[in-house]
């Protein structure tokens, strides 16, 4: 019978472990300092549970890695891998008596290939800069989520990151061609470093293992280097179209109603009068926040098909309701107002602990949801702020309550699950972009059922025997 890892670890011995660690790792940066590892504990997920780690890895190559997997493996310590920790759903948080790897140091860009429209990066890397150094290059990588300025390409890779212009362009896993990472089970002893994926513009020689791998958070082993696809960057002056609605629902309406009408902007993203408000009250950018919601839409499309596109999106927003609506190409007055959508979540976490929703559910069905969260915000006395990737249905309602008000947490904590639940039921997902972690476990085994969740447990047991890696996040390790 294999021994699980914390009992393994209590066996073993805390110093005997550190001995090997330190041991196999005489010229790596590990830490045991406990106010270093109390900040290396937790992602920014909030109320998610955290564990004591053992220790930490402050990796620099593969070779590092593969060593400590090695000595984990041997004395059954757990692996929980880090980027940035700007994760949302807690998939990055410790638990008792595993190793940290914090990968943020293998931070290389190793080969941008403009011919071949592909980069090699080291999981480290933070996504803003790809972007700037491929767009010296005429390139342009196209996932942007929020946190793009600090987020590691690593954890946007392990969740399957999405962002503002995911509605058109696709998600992560749509431009990951091929990674490195480290692991055991069926690829040879713990430690070994195994390739997937390809070079080449297409190529089905296989299982899509690079596929399976994107979007695991970290349950199937260390991702320590990506083959990336890149796009030529876009030419043109883009119109950003601004619609102001007095009624959150009238927004989802607009949303609803250019899906139908087959618009595709490359970007459509919701605010309500909270985020306004908030980020205005901390930068002062001069923002009227005197509607209930704006929607901003970027549209891309070259020449006149792109002044086709924007008109029907204009029209789209006033024919449902917008208070006005109105068209841009001044691209100064444009990256302000995304840049308002982007500060939207670390404005409103300066007035008090939230909890991050980040259900998905079909377009169509956006306005339903609007309004089922409006009325949970009620029902449970939870105030709620939302923002939203609106044209693709991944909507973000703000859970905020007051700092030290348990009551409060708890009010929010039901309202939480409540959400994820009504998304399910409106033929959507608990999760679109941040994962599941620790905070969406419930929630995904209620969208899944059993039947799937037994499968993910079989893909789990068969590359990861030891459940060594990331143990009781998503799928976890008990049956």
């Amino acid at each position: 019978m294999v021994t699980g890892p914390a009992t393994a670890l209590a066996c073993t011995g805390v110093d005997t472990a550190l001995d090997a660690l330190a041991s196999a790792l005489p010229d790596s940066a590990l830490v045991t300092d406990p106010d270093v590892l109390a900040a290396l504990a937790a992602d920014d997920a909030e109320w998610a549970p955290a564990g004591k780690p053992l220790a930490a890895l402050r990796a620099s190559t593969t070779a590092q890695v593969q060593a400590a997997v090695g000595v984990c493996a041997d004395l059954r310590i757990p692996v929980v891998t880090r980027g940035a920790g700007t994760g949302l759903s807690g998939g990055a948080n410790a638990t008792d008596g595993c190793l940290v790897v914090d990968l943020s140091r293998m931070n290389r860009i190793l080969e941008i290939d403009a011919e071949n429209l592909l980069a090699v990066v080291q999981p480290g890397v933070v996504n803003n800069d790809l972007k700037a150094a491929v767009a010296e290059h005429g390139l342009w990588y196209p996932p942007d989520p929020a946190s793009a300025p600090w987020s590691t390409l690593g954890g946007n890779v392990a969740t399957n990151a999405g962002g503002l212009c995911c509605l058109k362009y696709g998600v992560t896993r749509d431009y990951v061609l091929g990674l490195e990472a480290v692991m055991g089970g069926p690829a040879g002893p713990y430690g070994t470093a195994v390739r997937f994926g390809r070079r080449t513009a297409k190529g089905v020689s296989g299982y899509d293992l690079t596929g399976l791998f994107t979007g695991s958070e970290g349950t199937f082993g260390v991702i320590t280097e990506i083959t990336l696809r890149l796009r030529r960057a876009p030419t043109g002056t883009p119109h950003t179209v601004v619609g102001a609605f007095d009624d959150l629902v009238f927004a989802g309406e607009a949303v609803a109603l250019c899906t139908r009408r087959g618009l595709q902007p490359a970007a459509l993203e919701l605010l309500d009068r909270a985020c306004m408000t908030a980020v205005e009250e901390w930068k002062h950018l001069g923002i009227e926040a005197d509607a209930a919601a704006l929607l901003l839409a970027r549209v891309d499309s070259p020449g006149q098909a792109g002044e086709e596109e924007a008109a029907a999106v204009a029209a789209a927003f006033t024919e449902s309701g917008a208070l006005w609506a109105e068209r841009s190409t001044d691209p100064t007055e444009a990256e302000a107002l995304f840049e308002v959508r982007r500060l939207a979540y670390p404005a409103l976490e300066r007035l008090g602990p939230v909890l991050t929703e980040d259900v998905c559910v079909p377009r169509s069905a956006v306005p339903q949801m609007l309004a089922r969260t409006e009325a949970a915000g009620r029902r449970h006395g939870v105030r709620i702020a939302t923002i939203a990737h609106a044209g693709d249905g991944n909507l973000h309602p703000l859970l905020i309550t007051p700092p030290g008000d348990d009551a409060a947490r708890e009010a929010a904590q039901t309202a939480f699950e409540e959400l994820l639940s009504e998304a399910v039921a409106l033929g959507g997902t608990v999760t679109g972009e941040h994962g599941v972690g620790l905070l969406k476990r419930d929630g995904m085994t209620r969208e899944l059922g059993p039947g799937v969740c037994a499968v993910q447990h079989a893909v789990k047991d068969a590359l990861d025997p030891l459940g060594l890696f990331n143990p009781g996040k998503v799928v976890g390790t008990a049956h």
